[in-house]
């Protein structure tokens, strides 16, 4: 039998290192699966992981590249298959993951004819994309591939390769040497990027003049952990983390004040508040209300991707380059700081901090704290542990009181904050490290969204993972909890009971009816021993936790603003207001444990 471009597709896709691809069948793009089920025949094959929605096999795409650095691949049809992988490859963009997406289209001789599922996928997914392209010809696929996969893996973005289907099943015709025709090949290795040694001096220099150093690191700075600490240590610095870069340094280290922002930490807002030199290193972190105020202080910027440089903050010097490689060019240059009462400042901060965490943890509750189901996870984690957050409240809890150990990962939706995406990353991130316990963090909204389909592809798969350890801890709270506090907070106004009210499911009997383990917990007490079970646990387990509500994701700076719109939404009528006051009062009044 002659060989088929499909067959051609899957080979050169093999030529680029790609061992597993995420998504969901559909005839337009069976030629791809038929190439796929052929290769894995002869013995050199791609492993084809089965979802349950397209959406999600974007996601676990995402979720791979954000944990292995490695290239994401997912799957679909054309029509409703290619349009559902729209936000799972949107957090790939924003979140700077390399994905490369393949979508079926309609056959190329019914192009135009207002075919059935046939849309013009090149214009939908042109803002997600740093390349897209649909094939019109067997010969223009080999260059469609390596450039594609050249490209995600360079920019770290998104590249989409659009497929019609009698295309797929055309016979392989190689490009001629002759006109018309181009010839490409597979390969790409990331080049050593490091700034002028003028621009380091620069930047040496701003850095030795500040008093008061402030580092902020972000996913960017995952490769850099061991400079990051170097410069940290040389300037007597204390060192903030994006959410995305929560897992970069250990949260034990007495100068990590840990996370930023409106999920942050306190002693994260002082740091940058009276800060008077800035160091901000892989990070696109968005909110600038948690920086310093524009001008106050002296900035210093390190990124890979120009387009990130001077973006949130007016930097005196923006460096290109890659963050370890322009650490240790500039690590000679900085002058050791021999006052270290800012950085033993910080350390009391972050002390008093982890202490005030605990007593907010353990507060009563109604009935059981979010916040403790976390507290109580956080050290029963093994060391090689992995650990994903859905948006929402959890991921609140999932900021402040996850304390990230040395060899831990841990990620999230980062700069999209898109619901559903804490159990496909989780799935992903089994397959990537099949050794490895995995926790998922996520929400009753997200849950019931899309998440609770994905529990089948579990129990499809688990068997063969070497440690069958995945923990989806549900917050069943029966509440969109993250929005009924912007309701509360941001807006001034009541809960909204129409938007906001959730069914109460049965989580840990839905997970028991697929043959998963499940637990159920609704008194505080139990949850230590609830996570011990499910850390032993010989299978996968769905962790349902009754949490409450009205337990206020707290930022690390309350406005007059903030606490003004909120009291009046209490006055105008809120769902359980005596309740409401009371867990927000005893937040904030330093419980003892």
């Amino acid at each position: 039998m002659s060989k088929k471009t499909s067959d051609f597709f899957v080979e050169r896709l093999q030529a680029w290192g790609v061992t597993r691809i995420y998504g969901y069948p559909g005839d337009g793009i069976n030629g791809v699966l038929g190439a796929i089920q052929r290769a894995n025949k002869a013995g050199a094959g791609i492993e084809f992981i089965q979802v349950r929605h397209e959406e999600m096999a974007a996601f676990m795409a995402a979720g791979h590249a954000k944990f292995t650095g490695e290239l994401g691949v997912c799957l679909s049809t054309g029509g409703p298959g290619a349009t559902h992988l729209l936000t799972g490859l949107y957090d790939a963009k924003m979140d700077h993951a390399p994905v490369l997406a393949i979508a079926g289209q309609a056959e190329a001789t019914a192009r135009g004819a207002s075919y059935q599922q046939e849309m013009n996928l090149d214009r939908i997914f042109a803002d997600v994309a740093n390349f897209v392209q649909e094939a019109a010809a067997p010969a223009q696929v080999q260059h469609l591939v390596d450039r594609g996969v050249r490209i995600a893996k360079a920019q770290n973005g998104v590249a989409v390769l659009i497929l019609p289907k009698d295309i797929q099943d055309e016979a392989w015709q190689p490009p001629q040497h002759a006109h018309g025709f181009t010839h490409s090949g597979p390969g790409y290795q990331r080049p050593k990027i490091v700034p002028y040694e003028e621009d380091l001096r620069r930047a040496a220099d701003v850095l030795n003049a500040g008093k008061k150093v402030a580092i902020l690191i972000g996913s960017g700075a995952r490769a850099a952990a061991v400079e990051v600490v170097q410069a940290a240590n040389v300037l007597g610095a204390g060192v903030a983390k994006a959410l995305l870069g929560k897992d970069v340094l250990p949260d034990d280290a007495p100068f990590v004040t840990g996370s930023i922002g409106l999920l942050g930490t306190k002693p994260s807002w002082e740091l940058m508040q009276n800060c008077d030199t800035l160091l901000m290193i892989g990070t696109g972190f968005p909110w600038t209300e948690f920086l310093p105020a524009e001008g106050k202080v002296r900035a210093v910027q390190i990124d890979i991707d120009p387009a990130m440089l001077g973006l949130r903050y007016p930097c005196e010097v923006n460096l290109h380059g890659d963050a370890a490689e322009t650490l240790r060019a500039l690590l000679p240059l900085l002058t050791h700081k021999d006052d270290r009462k800012w950085q033993e400042q910080i350390a009391v901060q972050v002390r008093d901090w982890w202490t005030l965490m605990e007593a907010r943890a353990m507060a009563p509750a109604n009935p059981v704290n979010p916040q403790r189901v976390v507290w109580e996870m956080s050290p029963q984690l093994p060391d090689n542990a992995i650990v994903t957050s859905d948006s929402g409240s959890c991921a609140n809890w999932f900021a402040r009181d996850y304390r990230v150990k040395q060899g831990q990962r841990a990620t999230l939706s980062g700069g999209l904050a898109c619901m559903g995406a804490a159990v496909p990353f989780a799935i992903a991130a089994k397959f990537a490290y099949p050794e490895k316990p995995v926790v998922a963090l996520v929400g009753d909204g997200a849950m019931q969204m899309n998440n609770m389909a994905e529990l089948i592809t579990i129990q499809k798969y688990w068997q063969q993972w070497a440690d069958p350890r995945l923990i989806v801890c549900v917050f069943n709270n029966q509440d969109l909890n993250q929005v009924t506090w912007e309701q509360r907070v941001m807006e001034g106004n009541p809960r909204f009971e129409a938007s906001q009210q959730l069914p109460d499911v049965q989580y840990a009997r839905f997970a028991e009816s697929l043959g998963l383990q499940g637990i159920f917990v609704d008194r505080p007490e139990d949850l230590a021993a609830a996570w011990q079970q499910a850390l032993s646990a010989t299978k996968p387990v769905v962790l349902e936790v009754k949490t409450d509500p009205e337990v206020a994701p707290l930022p690390p700076h309350i406005t007059f603003k903030q606490a003004k719109a909120f009291m009046s939404s209490m006055a105008k009528g809120d769902r359980g207001v005596t309740q409401v006051i009371s867990d927000t009062a005893s937040q904030l009044l330093h419980p003892k444990r």
